[in-house]
């Protein structure tokens, strides 16, 4: 494996990102399968619903048996009978006559619609009158209203709701195919890290910040995290750590130690992986030059700063794109961006691309203005503030008050 690779720009690996393919589809109970991607459409094999049913109270007529009907000239009709919910109905509304139904019970045959209970008056027990006409099909959900046979309601790609799982059950479906999520491996290193509960905190340590933070972020696509543990700073504890994750987990993520120097294990453990592939080392950015992306197998593996800021920016920026390829996302999945006008100037430099966390406000005539937040990449109340980031393009030396910007919301 190549030990050192040149410096990517930020484009240059939103590129090479394309080529993730989605990981094989599975097949789960529907019981589990809500928020999960669909990775093939659904198609009705029968009508829903397979009879005609009532949506109203009240009672199953000839439409046309109530025409001209009014409260000062009411139409006669006589009742037929009843239909309990969940029978077959056991009689048929003939010329004059009409049979009592609930909300979702079976129309009986002859009837085309229903009239609502409140537009009825019982003359005595056997007939009733009807003081406003309905037309055919009124107050009546015929067969396949809602869904018609062969018809597809859900669509590949489609991310499953409550409702969506409500479809699937109507259709007599007990198991749906989805993409499967991918599962992520993160692993924070360094020997300064303590657990989060320490106190109180000795010197020169910091609390494990990045275990959390990224798994909330990485979560946030639909990813599952495994493995998640702090590792110190130690070649063979990593490479142990990652091996370990190669079993069962879909990528590794790994935070800090990805610095240039003499303490830059992370490219060394990629290269003690089976079958690695160093594709990135570094990318021209900031924060978050010192970005690692490679390859052990099938298993993606990134290697990303420690510092707060610069580990969340490039999570948002690359990480979070490779795993919605995983799982089957198409580019314009993300939340959109948000149009913006900077409030005041954004300076950069040339030759590196710039993510500049900003807040958002809403100016004079209610445009939304952008301003930058400025601090150290290990400074996390920055984000905070912040409600996404702005891209400064790396040929462009910083940005003047008043361009229109956009602004990508973090999740």
């Amino acid at each position: 494996m190549a030990r050192f690779l040149k410096v990517k720009t930020a484009d240059d690996v939103l590129s090479m990102l394309k080529s993730i393919r989605p990981l094989p589809p599975e097949r789960i109970s529907i019981t589990s399968a809500c928020g999960r991607r669909l990775a093939s459409d659904i198609f009705a094999s029968e009508p829903v619903p397979h009879f005609a049913r009532a949506t109203m109270d009240g009672y199953a007529v000839r439409a046309r048996d109530t025409f001209g009907a009014s409260e000062s000239l009411p139409a006669l009709l006589e009742i037929a009978g009843e239909v309990g919910m969940g029978e077959a109905p056991m009689m048929a509304v003939a010329p004059g006559k009409a049979v009592a139904v609930p909300t979702g019970a079976m129309l009986p045959e002859g009837s085309d619609s229903v009239v609502m209970v409140e537009y009825t008056l019982a003359v005595d027990n056997t007939t009733i009158e009807v003081t406003r006409p309905v037309a055919p099909g009124e107050n009546v959900l015929k067969v396949g209203d809602d869904i018609a046979p062969g018809a597809s309601p859900l669509r590949k790609c489609a991310v499953l709701r409550p409702q969506d799982i409500g479809v699937l059950a109507a259709l007599g479906i007990v198991e749906v195919e989805v993409f499967s999520a991918p599962r992520v491996a993160l692993f924070s290193t360094g020997d300064e890290i303590v657990p989060i509960e320490t106190r109180p905190l000795p010197p020169g340590k910091v609390r494990d910040i990045n275990r959390f933070s990224l798994a909330a972020q990485i979560e946030s696509t639909g990813a599952l995290i495994g493995l998640r543990d702090t590792v110190s700073d130690s070649l063979e504890d990593l490479v142990s750590a990652c091996l370990e994750a190669l079993r069962d987990h879909d990528v590794i993520v790994l935070s800090g130690g990805s610095s240039v120097g003499a303490r830059d294990y992370t490219t060394q453990v990629l290269a003690c992986l089976p079958e690695s592939e160093l594709l990135v080392h570094g990318v021209a950015i900031r924060p978050g030059k010192p970005t690692i992306f490679g390859r052990a197998g099938r298993v993606l593996f990134w290697g990303l700063p420690g510092q707060p800021v610069s580990a969340l920016i490039t999570c948002q920026a690359f990480v979070l794109p490779s795993l919605r390829n995983l799982l089957g996302m198409t580019e314009d999945e993300p939340a959109p961006a948000v149009r913006a006008v900077l409030n005041r100037q954004l300076p950069s430099v040339h030759g590196r691309t710039d993510y500049v966390p900003v807040s958002l406000s809403s100016g004079t005539g209610g445009a939304k203005e952008a301003s930058p937040i400025f601090g150290k990449s290990g400074a996390i109340s920055i984000l905070v503030r912040a409600d996404g980031y702005v891209v400064v393009p790396e040929h462009v030396e910083g940005l003047a008050m008043g361009t229109e910007v956009s602004v990508f919301p973090f999740r």
